[in-house]
């Protein structure tokens, strides 16, 4: 694999600078050598080593030696995806829609029959979550549910959480 991307590395210079018949042989060379699909190895060698301005940063991209951070931080956390699985499983896993509307209602009800207990800053991100969001943040779990195969027998997933506890 390093072998890989050193040679995309070399003929990248060589690709950026030569005109378009050279680029046809050099692109020819590379598929020859590497294995790679023809439009793979043409995304692989424009990009390399491109410069692009990210807000007030210059950032490389491209660089197949180099993987790039996440640019923006999570804004729901493990905390906050815990008190939302439990929330999902309290009210029978209902879609993330639903889920999104009944929040705000629902929490201080469960609050104050001592089912959940929130601080403020997680309080205030479950009553901002979109159901988009919620749908992406559950969907490891509702995989979890699904059934599997035609046949067996249909068991609720609320019968399967209690049978995992």
């Amino acid at each position: 694999m390093s072998e890989r991307r050193l040679l995309v590395k070399v003929e990248a210079e060589r690709y950026r600078v030569a005109r378009k018949k050279e680029k046809g042989r050099i692109l020819d060379d590379l598929i020859a050598l590497s294995g790679y699909n023809r439009w793979y190895a043409v995304g692989l060698l424009r990009g390399h080593g491109k410069a692009i301005k990210v807000g007030r940063r210059l950032r490389l991209v491209g660089d197949l030696g180099r993987s790039t951070k996440r640019r923006r931080p999570r804004i729901y956390d493990g905390v906050v995806l815990e008190w939302l699985r439990k929330i999902w499983a309290i009210l029978d896993f209902i879609c993330g829609k639903r889920l999104a509307a009944i929040i705000p209602e629902m929490v201080p009800v469960l609050e104050r029959h001592h089912e959940i207990a929130l601080d403020a800053a997680t309080r205030q991100k479950l009553f901002a979550i979109s159901p988009a969001t919620i749908d992406r943040l559950l969907a490891p779990e509702r995989r979890k549910f699904a059934l599997r195969g035609r046949s067996g027998g249909f068991m609720s997933p609320c019968r399967r959480v209690l049978r995992r506890l």
